[in-house]
C-alpha cells in the first residue's frame, strides 16, 4: 500500500497549548494492555533473530523450510566496470514499464523509460495477446529511441509473480496473481512465449537474457551505487530480502559443480518466516488477519510488518475497543468495519499529526469515517498507531540482523526500498535502533540501511549487464555443470 495518504485531511489550524488531558482509567488500562501486546523487548528481538538465522539456513538445505531461499543464478557483484545500454521490463498489475539504462560505470547511469497501461481484457485473454502486447510495447520504445539501430539490446525482465527459476534465463510461472488468469501459462517457462512474441512483432534487435525478482534487482542496483551494500530489502506492500551466499553454504545445490566460495544471490522470500508460529509475538488481531486472509497460515512475518496489513491490524484494534463500549460510543462504525477501510497511510497520517489536541486525527476520522472522537480517544488512537508501526520496524530489524549474522557481515550498507521504509514516519530510526539492540551498539552502527536504487528498472538492467559478463548461470551452463 502506498503511504501517500488518500484521506481527507484538514487545513492547518493553530495548536491549542496545554490541551493534553488526563486519560480516563478505562482507556489508560486499554493503552497499557495494547503496550503489553505490541511492544517487543530486546530479549524477544534476539530470540526471533536466533530462530530467523536457523530458518535461513534450513531454507538453503536439501530438506528446505518455510523460507524458500530461492537461488537467482546471479553469481557476482557489479564492480563499476559495467558499461553499455540495457533494457529493463517491469510488469506490474496495471502498467508495463519499459526502461533503457545506459550504464556508465563507477555507479553512474542514465535512464529513459515509458509506461504502457495494460488493457483489463489482457488479464483474462490468451497468452499470445499478453505477450504480443508486451512485445509491441518494447518495439514501440526501441523504435522511438533507436529508430535506425540494428544493435542487439539485452533485456532483463522483472517478473513480479510467483516464479520458479531453474536458471537466470528460465522462469516457470507457479501461479498468476494481481488479477491475471490467463490459461496455458502457469507451470510453463515464460521465456519462449516472450521470444516468440518478439519474433511475431519483428522486434529482432532485442533478446531476453535474464528473469529477475525486484528484490534481487534492489540488491544489485544498491551495490552498483554503493559498493558497501551487501543486502537488499523491500519494506512496502510486502516485505522481502536478497543477499549473496557462498555456493558451499547452499546444500540444495551440491549437485552442481562450482567453487564453494563462489557467490550466489539468494531471493529469500522471507515473508513466510515462522509460518509454524513458534517465536513471533502474535496478538489476537494478527491471528484474525491471518485467518481471514486469502492464504491462512502463510506469510506470517509479512502479515506483521508489511504495509498491506498494518492498516487492517490497527482497524481491528479500534473495532474491538468499540465493541467493548470503550470508544466511539453510540456511533455507527460501519465504515471502519470494512476490512479494506484502512491502509498504512492512515497510521502514517496519525503519527505525523503535529498538534497537541491531535486535530488532524480528529478531522481524519470525521471526514473519512463519519466518526466523532474525543481528545482522550485520539490519544489512544495515536498510541495504538505508534505501537503497531514501531513493532513492524523492530521485527523487520530481526530479518536484517539475521542476514548479517548468517552471512557473517562485519559492516555494510543495506539497500532498502518500499513505501514503508521510504514514507512511514520514524520507521528508519526505529529499524536502526532495533538492529543496534540485536547486534550490539558497536556492530549495529556498522549496518546502515539507506534508500535503494530502482531495483525493478536499474537493477534488472544491471543484471542483464552482469549476464553479458558471464555472471549469470544459464540453463545451458547448469546442464554442463551438473555432477554425473
Amino acid at each position: 500500500m502506498s503511504l501517500h495518504a488518500s484521506y481527507v485531511l484538514p487545513a492547518r489550524a493553530p495548536s491549542r497549548k496545554g490541551s493534553m488531558i488526563h486519560m480516563s482509567k478505562d482507556l489508560q488500562e486499554q493503552v497499557t494492555l495494547l503496550e503489553q501486546q505490541f511492544s517487543v523487548s530486546t530479549e524477544k528481538l534476539k530470540e526471533v533473530t536466533d530462530h530467523f538465522v536457523k530458518e535461513l539456513a534450513k531454507g538453503l538445505s536439501k530438506e528446505g523450510g518455510s523460507i524458500p531461499m530461492i537461488p537467482t543464478w546471479v553469481i557476482g557483484w557489479p564492480n563499476g566496470t559495467e558499461k553499455g545500454s540495457f533494457l529493463a521490463l517491469d510488469m506490474g498489475g496495471t502498467n508495463l514499464r519499459v526502461c533503457e539504462v545506459i550504464v556508465q560505470g563507477e555507479g553512474k547511469f542514465d535512464i529513459m523509460q515509458s509506461k504502457y497501461r495494460m488493457p483489463q481484457a489482457l488479464k483474462t485473454g490468451t497468452k499470445e495477446q499478453l505477450f504480443d502486447f508486451i512485445a509491441e510495447s518494447i518495439k514501440t520504445f526501441v523504435d522511438e529511441n533507436h529508430p535506425d539501430s540494428k544493435e542487439m539490446l539485452d533485456l532483463g525482465f522483472t517478473f513480479s509473480y510467483p516464479t520458479e527459476q531453474h536458471a537466470i534465463d528460465h522462469g516457470k510461472l507457479l501461479a498468476w496473481t494481481k488479477g491475471f488468469d490467463i490459461p496455458g501459462v502457469e507451470g510453463e517457462n515464460i521465456v519462449p512465449f516472450f521470444n516468440e512474441a518478439l519474433a511475431r512483432k519483428g522486434c529482432n534487435n532485442v533478446r531476453l537474457t535474464t528473469i529477475i525478482n525486484d528484490t534481487t534487482g534492489t540488491l544489485i542496483a544498491s551495490r552498483y551505487a554503493h559498493p558497501t551494500s551487501q543486502i537488499g530489502v523491500i519494506f512496502g506492500t510486502g516485505c522481502n530480502a536478497a543477499y549473496m551466499e557462498k555456493f558451499g553454504n547452499i546444500p540444495k545445490l551440491d549437485h552442481l559443480d562450482f567453487d564453494a566460495e563462489m557467490p550466489m544471490a539468494i531471493n529469500c522470500e522471507w515473508g513466510a518466516f515462522d509460518n509454524e508460529h513458534l517465536v513471533l509475538p502474535r496478538t489476537k488481531y494478527d491471528v484474525e488477519v491471518d485467518e481471514e486472509s486469502p492464504r491462512p497460515g502463510q506469510q506470517t512475518f509479512e502479515k506483521m510488518v508489511a504495509g498491506c496489513y498494518l492498516g487492517d491490524i490497527f482497524r481491528r484494534v479500534l473495532v474491538d475497543l468499540h465493541k467493548q463500549g470503550l470508544i466511539f460510543v453510540d456511533q455507527d462504525i460501519t465504515k471502519i468495519e470494512d476490512p479494506l477501510a484502512m491502509d498504512a497511510s492512515v497510521l502514517s497520517a496519525i503519527e505525523i499529526d503535529p498538534y497537541e489536541n491531535l486535530s488532524d486525527v480528529q478531522a481524519l476520522f470525521e471526514n473519512n469515517f463519519n466518526i466523532l472522537t474525543t481528545e482522550q480517544e485520539r490519544q489512544l488512537i495515536r498510541r495504538a498507531a505508534e505501537l503497531i508501526g514501531t513493532r513492524a520496524a523492530r521485527l523487520s530489524a530481526c530479518g536484517v540482523s539475521a542476514l548479517v549474522r548468517k552471512a557473517e557481515i562485519a559492516s555494510c550498507t543495506v539497500g532498502a526500498d518500499g513505501s514503508v521504509f521510504n514514507l512511514y514516519p520514524h520507521f528508519q530510526e526505529r529499524l536502526a535502533g532495533a538492529i543496534g539492540e540485536i547486534l550490539g551498539s558497536e556492530h549495529g552502527e556498522k549496518i546502515k540501511a539507506i534508500p535503494a536504487e530502482d531495483g525493478s528498472g536499474v537493477g534488472a538492467a544491471l543484471i542483464a549487464a552482469l549476464q553479458a559478463k558471464g555472471l549469470g548461470l544459464t540453463m545451458a551452463t547448469l546442464e554442463a555443470r551438473t555432477k554425473k
